[in-house]
């Protein structure tokens, strides 16, 4: 139990950069190709609503300043006005200015040009005051030319086109987030699909390599990694993508020379990402790999966790448990930390970048190249592109554990598959077939370089019971998994009335066939939905017929709702009724071979009598293969097939072998003795 994780690949070793994670997730996304170009033309559009946006809020802030600050033209026009005719009434833009009222304005006159020549100082607001202030003294006439007056419509127009533009920024945005989301929902859902699809192509041989709780881990968390990661970090990179190309278009329509500059002092932020990438991306490959060896361990211990109990092993699988979460710890740690240092130091780039216009738009300015407010302009520009960079750049640092999960996924859709069987049309219809089978010459091993079945030849006739018997690890149920398909033989060949199985597929063969393992399996629904598994049309009439068969009514009559309740592998069933349940499911397939690998391995010797009538009588008119250790339980089989080391060494009835008093017959006596 404990010794499992041996078997299991470091995929750590094999993890790719992340350029080709990132590069063969988006050719995965093939199917979504459409919806992420509509996301990024709707985020280019929010990106050109934002880069427009402060230039026509600076011009309706310069409207509203112009209706609220005295005109300092007008108040130099008066002036001249009155200088030029100071002893006879006038009229200046359509108001007459009497002479006692140019006295007046003469009077105060010295008063304002002094606030006016200051209105340049830094504390405007405070000679603003003043500055009205002092026209609050000239005469209603002279006051009505110098009033500020609002322009309502240009302002009413600005205020519309600013709403029109927020609004549509704010419905482009949401159109671009609604639509990533549900890509990215829906290519992990097509993950989970493929996986799901995969599964049922595997070969019996990878799960015979890989722990069930690192494939598990596979299909769960690497996958909602993947979703996760690129939920929160795709939809980033695009939006603040379109952004960065919009600001940078802008600084080389402004000025391209501070573009330049912008950009050059941020190629420094680039090449710190990309060195972080390469150091980092391994250690998100370690904790993935890490994550799925700790599930696998967990699924070990809480399976045989009564084993971990009777044999005080709680120790070791904690000493393990905390070796595998060590390990998972310093690979996050490493990787959170080497990730995480991404958004500080691409602010420290914006900031550099900032100071990089700042200087060198100065020294442009002094040279008369550009104007000073070119670069009131770019700094602004300049923020606008340094951070959707350094949100960019923390959005591919999320990217990370979708990369490393990636990995991992796809290794499993990579995996080889069974051969596949689209030329096999070889049928046989299970009413009119005779039931013989012949192995011939049949090879097989595990792996190429040992052969487990060494040469097995045997035939079955139709209706015969043939029992397979020998040691542990002679082959019997490698023989079985042959027979079903389960593998494909090395060489040799399997006949089913005649037919190879080699031209039949393998939903073909397994539909011929009722199979009652050893290790029961049972699954979270009711009794009756455990019994009448895969079949429709199964009265309860039939059910209880099969259950009053196999001894279970007496069992399903003291459960709380009869056949409807509600079991499942871990309720408090024991493994004799278990085993009773696997049988009538069992009874219920009307297929014409039965399989029975240690069938009433786990039930008592009372149980196993009523087991062994019902069994002889669902084995009549079918040709049928027992493995069995327990060699009592098939004295009257019309064949007995003794296996050791993948060899058959010796075949007959009971009294035959034993008449032999050969290997099979010190198998039987060894059960006897002392």
């Amino acid at each position: 139990m404990f010794n499992g994780s041996r078997r299991h690949r470091d995929d750590g070793a094999k993890a790719k950069n992340f350029g080709q994670s990132i590069k063969r997730m988006l050719s995965e996304m093939k199917g979504f190709y459409l919806a992420i170009v509509i996301a990024f033309v709707f985020s280019i559009g929010g990106s050109i609503l934002s880069v427009i946006a402060p230039e026509k809020l600076a011009q309706i802030t310069d409207e509203i300043s112009a209706g609220i600050m005295i005109d300092r033209g007008k108040i130099m026009q008066i002036a001249e006005e009155i200088a030029a005719n100071p002893t006879s009434d006038s009229t200046i833009d359509g108001q007459l200015i009497t002479v006692d009222d140019k006295v007046l304005f003469s009077a105060v006159a010295e008063e304002i040009m002094a606030q006016n020549e200051n209105i340049e100082e830094s504390d405007r607001s405070t000679v603003a005051i003043k500055l009205y202030a002092a026209v609050d003294k000239l005469p209603e006439s002279i006051q009505t030319i110098l009033r500020p007056q609002m322009n309502f419509v240009a302002i009413r127009s600005l205020a519309i086109f600013m709403v029109c533009v927020y609004l549509a920024s704010a419905l482009l945005e949401f159109l671009e987030g609604w639509i990533m989301a549900r890509v990215t929902a829906g290519f992990a859902r097509n993950l989970r699909n493929r996986i799901s699809h995969k599964i049922n192509k595997l070969p019996l041989k990878y799960f015979d390599k890989h722990q069930i709780g690192d494939v598990l881990s596979r299909i769960t968390n690497d996958v909602d990694s993947v979703a996760s990661s690129l939920s929160n970090s795709f939809g980033t990179i695009i939006g603040e993508g379109s952004l960065l190309l919009g600001a940078t278009v802008m600084m080389f329509w402004t000025n391209w020379m501070l573009a330049l500059v912008a950009i050059i002092s941020s190629l420094f932020g680039f090449i710190f990402v990309a060195l972080i990438l390469t150091k980092s991306q391994k250690y998100f490959t370690d904790r993935q790999v890490e994550l799925g060896n700790i599930n696998a361990h967990i699924e070990e211990v809480y399976s045989g966790i009564a084993v971990v109990k009777a044999y005080d092993g709680k120790t070791t699988a904690d000493k393990k448990f905390d070796r595998i979460n060590k390990k998972i710890h310093t690979a996050n740690q490493k990787s959170q930390f080497l990730s995480g240092m991404m958004h500080p130091f691409m602010a420290f780039v914006g900031n550099f970048g900032y100071l990089a216009v700042c200087v060198s738009g100065a020294l442009l300015t002094m040279n008369g190249v550009i104007s000073f407010g070119i670069i009131v302009a770019f700094i602004s520009y300049t923020r606008l592109f340094s951070s959707p960079l350094s949100r960019i750049a923390q959005a591919i640092g999320g990217l990370q554990p979708a990369a490393a999960s990636s990995e991992r996924v796809f290794e499993f859709l990579d995996e080889e598959e069974m051969p596949s069987e689209r030329g096999l049309e070889a049928h046989l219809n299970k009413d009119d077939i005779r039931g013989d089978i012949e192995f011939d010459n049949v090879k097989f091993g595990y792996s190429d370089d040992k052969l487990t079945i060494k040469g097995f030849s045997a035939k079955a006739k139709a209706g015969q019971k043939i029992a397979i018997v020998g040691p542990t690890g002679a082959g019997k149920t490698t023989m079985v998994n042959l027979l079903m398909k389960f593998y494909d033989i090395q060489s040799g060949d399997i006949r089913i009335d005649g037919i190879s199985t080699k031209e039949m597929a393998r939903e073909e063969i397994h539909s011929l066939f009722t199979m009652v393992l050893q290790d029961t399996w049972m699954f979270s629904g009711t009794v009756r939905e455990n019994i009448v598994y895969n079949h429709t049309g199964v009265s309860d009439q039939d059910v209880m017929k099969v259950c009053d068969t196999v001894g279970l009514s007496h069992f399903i009559k003291t459960l709380p709702h009869g056949l409807n309740t509600e079991v499942g592998e871990n309720d408090s069933i024991s493994a004799g009724q278990k085993q009773l349940i696997t049988i009538a499911r069992g009874m219920i397939e009307d297929a014409p071979f039965l399989i029975l690998d240690e069938a009433t391995s786990n039930v008592d010797t009372r149980t196993e009598e009523l087991v062994q009538k019902a069994m002889d009588k669902l084995m009549e008119g079918r040709t049928s293969f027992i493995i069995a250790h327990r060699l009592s339980t098939i004295k009257n089989a019309d064949l007995i097939l003794v296996m050791n080391e993948g060899n058959i060494i010796e075949t007959g009835s009971h009294k035959e072998l034993m008449a032999q008093g050969g290997f099979y017959a010190d198998l039987y006596n060894s059960q006897f003795a002392l």
